[in-house]
């Protein structure tokens, strides 16, 4: 996957006054911090400088991550063409440049965060974008702690915020943000504890009586969610020459692994199954690990003599549906 080539170029514009060795420091910090699985006790980016380092280092995976869900919602219900877009905690917005990316019908957006530097940077790159939509995007300064309402809109994200807060503040934030929401997604870390949130947000989004579409085949419980695995998936994102000097990457990609759920106010039929893990590709053979509708998780096997199936299945990824023809 490619950032778009106004950001990469905002990205560049934006650090380019800030000494590397300041940007590298807090760079550092914040990878630490943001490992660190209790809830902040206040803002994570404290200055102008931690939000330019957190835009150049976290904004390519974090686009990347929510531009796979996206993609993947918008595979299933390819008549989704929503209007208007609310980023919950979206900082410097990322899940913005997703959202106008996978979905052109976007004509309104709304970017919600606590931290001021954060949202004027937003606005800084956002000015910059071949889309409307991002570059008419109101930036709003709100505590996601705030019980007040959050407005709703046609297409809603939380991504990459519930790490922050206590339990039942997410389950509040996420609870507040499905208000008013057509389709919500919530996206997290893809390691233990990012699917335990996302786990948690689904159960609110049930509650709140929306309906899974992704990545799950069902709304009962969670298959893994006794066991040792957990759900998570991987997006590539080709790293730009300031990714690769702020991480010390030699890779010309990362890959980021993420945790999500994306629900629906309208009952939309998930899909029938969800590859988890790389599909083992031997001669003749494909292995895949399924969540499947009635069967749970297990194991599925396609041979060379099933044809069109097996030459589909030589073609899956991690995270695609299974089987890949299932209709809307």
């Amino acid at each position: 996957m490619e950032l778009p080539v106004e950001l990469v170029e905002g990205l560049d514009r934006a650090c380019a006054g800030v000494p590397q060795r300041q940007l590298g420091a807090s760079v550092e910090r914040l990878i630490s911090r943001y490992r660190d699985p209790r809830p902040a006790t206040a803002p994570i980016l404290d200055s102008g400088t931690d939000v330019a380092a957190y835009a150049a280092y976290r904004m390519p995976a974090t686009w990347a991550a929510v531009s796979s869900v996206f993609g993947q919602f918008a595979e299933l219900v390819p008549g989704f063409r929503p209007e208007s877009f609310l980023d919950v905690g979206g900082g410097t917005g990322a899940a913005l440049w997703a959202a106008a990316d996978r979905f052109p019908s976007l004509s309104r957006a709304t970017v919600l965060d606590q931290v001021e530097d954060a949202l004027r940077l937003g606005r800084r790159l956002a000015a910059g974008a071949v889309s409307d939509a991002v570059r008419s995007a109101v930036w709003r300064r709100v505590a996601v702690t705030d019980p007040a309402s959050l407005g709703g809109a046609d297409l809603v994200a939380v991504s990459y915020v519930l790490s922050e807060l206590s339990e039942a503040e997410q389950a509040a934030l996420v609870a507040r943000s499905a208000e008013g929401a057509e389709v919500i997604a919530v996206i997290e870390p893809g390691t233990p504890d990012g699917y335990r949130r996302t786990l948690a947000a689904r159960q609110v989004l049930i509650d709140a009586g929306l309906t899974v579409v992704a990545p799950c085949p069902y709304q009962s419980p969670c298959a893994l969610a006794e066991g040792a695995d957990w759900c998570h998936f991987s997006a590539r994102v080709n790293r730009t020459a300031l990714h690769r000097r702020l991480k010390g990457g030699e890779l010309s990609y990362e890959d980021e692994k993420f945790s999500y759920v994306i629900a629906s106010r309208t009952a939309y039929d998930p899909a029938p199954g969800r590859i988890l893990r790389h599909p083992l590709k031997r001669k003749g053979l494909v292995t895949m690990q399924i969540c499947a509708r009635d069967e749970g998780v297990a194991a599925t096997m396609v041979s060379k003599r099933q044809g069109e199936t097996y030459r589909r299945a030589r073609n899956a990824e991690w995270g695609d549906p299974w089987p890949p023809s299932h209709p809307v």
